[in-house]
């Protein structure tokens, strides 16, 4: 991918006021040692260099050391048009020749924003579902941050490795398979015409419900009751108490639970019934889960099973203990003491000399570094696990792993439902397939509405509307830091007039369309056209820190920068279209440079949402 390469107007400037200080004061720094920002709105001017740290050097006043170094720039640096200077921050009008440079320059690159390859490798691990149930919303929150945070590591130079690690084994699969074996009666998502994973996932359901079934019948025996009286607490009323019993009901006396568990040994001992049982209905989700991949227009370049990795990482525990890295209990198991950490003491090695889920995250992750080399990791994980991976990134640093200061974990927040929460074993998750189904159904209504897409092909016409929902759904999440908890409404993701996907998507197709009428237009007359308006700088700024918006969202790990940066370019865009005609301007030469602009613009939004997963209609 060809990197950006335009005039850094911020380098020149600096560099500038660096000469200025040193001629007029004497003083010499670095041009590091020099804060800038972007001017503030409501002032005249582009950039501002701060001059209150030069005072004392200086002896000059904030305001003086300002107007000093405003006349030099002018007089000595042709990117530099004019001064103001307000207090101690000195507000730089960049010469519209500049911007009129830039803009011809971008013109020619059609890889604007991506930055040169920097050497360095990073692997982001994102997805990682559970094969008894189908992908849901919460992990589209996690595909959607993965996915564009990949892309946009990629933007900024980096080499990407997409990684999933797919949790195949454990005793919630072997739920969804003794359900399927004790009341499937042979049926299968052929057979039915269900999606495959929804299959796998409804007899993940059937099992709770039956469960729940026997649960109940036991709490009305005698030995539930013999239970209750010699372990109930006494601010427990029978109720409260077997609510909380569950767990330890399934592990003591559930006849479910234990052939559950002995299904779960069977596999882990190898016995063909089972394996054959576990290969078979990993082979549905894993179809069913593909479907919606590519739906999302998402891919991996490795996958990784936990059926292949629960076992490793003992060998990197034995080094540790003989490094003392570990230490050994008198039962055998063996532990780490983090508390000069903050973060306790972590068992890492079971008594029995079984893995714990630390054990195999500790393999996984030198078996990825040797896979790869990689100089970076990037655990996509939901916030409930920012403990694990505290612990985990401070084990493998006193492991001395090579890759151990290039650990990441993207915490991010959990996604809720107008109507609440979601839980998976009650069957009240969304899952990802409908929740696609219901934006893009959202998406259709409104086209409906407005009638905008009547006269195309019914191809044409379902291939935009599904780009637009895709668009509503993706955008809606990624908008929003991950951090951050939120609640995913679908109606308001479609909005054209909010912080939306569509709204942005609008401004695009707006540009198509004018560009399509001026398909004919003379570009080169844009040269005439010398004089720029105060909003079109403006725009022009704001394509001119592209690059460096999608840096900052790569190091930060964070895609809603680009989610809202493309808002405010879309929203600006659609106010300068209101305000200034661009096929019918009257001043010599503003036509062609408009519609360059428009162009430009256009290109770079396609990038943008590009990175986010984001595809963009020509029309709407």
């Amino acid at each position: 991918m060809q990197a950006t390469k335009s005039l850094n107007i911020v380098d020149i400037l600096l560099e500038a006021v660096r000469k200025g200080l040193q001629e007029h004061f004497e003083l010499d720094v670095s041009t590091t040692d020099i804060t800038w920002n972007v001017t503030r709105k409501e002032f005249e001017g582009d950039y501002t260099i701060v001059t209150f740290p030069f005072t004392r050097t200086t002896k000059k006043s904030p305001e003086q050391v300002g107007a000093i170094l405003g006349e030099y720039l002018v007089a000595n640096l042709p990117e530099v048009e004019a001064f103001n200077v307000v207090k101690g921050f000195l507000n730089l009008v960049v010469a519209d020749g500049f911007w009129h440079r830039f803009l011809m320059q971008t013109r020619d690159n059609p890889h604007y924003g991506y930055l040169p390859a920097n050497g360095q490798k990073v692997m982001v691990e994102f997805s990682s579902p559970n094969t008894n149930k189908p992908l849901h919303l919460g992990h589209i929150r996690n595909i959607l941050l993965g996915w564009s945070t990949s892309r946009l590591l990629q933007a900024a130079g980096y080499e990407v490795v997409k990684v999933q690690i797919v949790n195949d084994r454990g005793i919630a699969i072997c739920k969804s398979m003794l359900a399927w074996e004790k009341f499937g009666e042979g049926r299968t998502p052929a057979s039915t015409g269900i999606k495959s994973d929804h299959f796998v996932g409804d007899y993940y359901v059937l099992f709770e419900q039956k469960f729940q079934e026997e649960y109940k019948s036991w709490q009305e025996s005698e030995e539930a009751s013999q239970v209750y009286a010699a372990r109930k607490e006494a601010d427990l009323d029978r109720d409260s108490f077997f609510k909380a019993y569950k767990n330890d009901y399934f592990n003591d006396y559930s006849i479910l639970g234990k052939e559950a568990r002995n299904l779960l040994l069977q596999w882990e001992a190898g016995d063909p019934a089972a394996v054959a049982l576990w290969e078979k209905m990993n082979a549905w989700v894993y179809a069913g889960f593909n479907e919606t991949y590519q739906r999302l227009g998402v891919s991996f370049d490795k996958l990784y099973y936990e059926s292949n990795t629960y076992l490793l990482g003992k060998d990197i525990i034995n080094d540790g203990l003989n490094a003392g890295v570990f230490y050994q209990k008198p039962d055998q198991s063996v532990w780490i003491d983090l508390e000069d950490a903050k973060l306790d003491h972590k068992l890492v090695l079971r008594s029995d000399g079984t893995s714990v889920y630390m054990t195999q995250d500790l393999g996984t992750a030198r078996l990825r570094y040797q896979d790869f080399g990689v100089n970076r990791m990037v655990y996509v994980v939901a916030d409930e696990q920012n403990y694990h991976f505290k612990v985990l990134f401070e084990i493998l640093k006193r492991l001395g792993e090579p890759y151990a200061d290039g650990l990441f974990h993207l915490s991010y927040g959990m996604v809720d439902l107008p109507t609440g929460k979601m839980k998976s074993r009650e069957g009240t998750v969304v899952d990802a397939d409908d929740l696609m189904a219901e934006v893009i159904g959202e998406a259709r209504g409104n086209s409906l509405e407005r009638g905008a897409l009547e006269a195309l092909p019914e191809a044409e016409r379902d291939e935009i509307i599904r780009k637009i929902g895709l668009a509503a759904l993706k955008f809606f999440i990624i908008k929003v830091h991950p951090r951050k908890r939120m609640v995913f409404d679908p109606k308001e993701s479609v909005d054209m007039q909010g912080q939306t996907g569509p709204y942005i998507q609008n401004a695009y197709v707006r540009i198509q369309s004018v560009l399509r009428k001026a398909a004919t237009a003379d570009l080169s007359e844009a040269d005439r056209y010398v004089a720029l308006d105060v909003a079109e700088k403006q725009l022009i700024a704001m394509v001119y820190d592209f690059p460096t918006q999608v840096k900052t969202a790569a190091e930060a790990y964070d895609p809603s920068v680009i989610a809202n940066y493309c808002y405010d370019l879309a929203k600006s865009y659609h106010k300068f279209y209101h305000d200034f005609p661009i096929l019918k301007a009257d001043i010599p030469g503003a036509s062609a440079f408009r519609l360059i602009l428009s162009q430009i613009i256009a290109g770079v939004l396609q990038t943008g949402m590009d990175l986010l997963g984001i595809e963009m209609p020509e029309r709407m």
